[in-house]
């Protein structure tokens, strides 16, 4: 499990595939074959935490949620 900061969650309905995910983070989104956001990494390491939020301000279509990563269970 990684040590994320955050969880991140997709709306394929609302995505229009703008493509800013994408190229802000590569690693965490990716587009499909028909150009809608695909999720790789829905708990990204805390440092792609800010490019992850940067992602989700600049969707166009609203369709990426950030939220605080549910801590692991000890």
């Amino acid at each position: 499990m990684s040590a994320a900061g955050v969880r991140i969650s997709t709306d394929r309905n609302r995505c229009i595939g703008a493509g800013l995910c994408v190229l802000t983070a590569p690693d965490v989104f990716e587009h499909d074959d028909d150009g809608l956001v695909t999720l790789l990494e829905p708990e990204p390491p805390a440092e792609r935490e800010q490019d992850v939020r940067l992602a989700h301000q600049l969707c166009p279509a609203r369709a990426l949620t950030v939220e605080a990563a549910r801590p692991d269970p000890a």
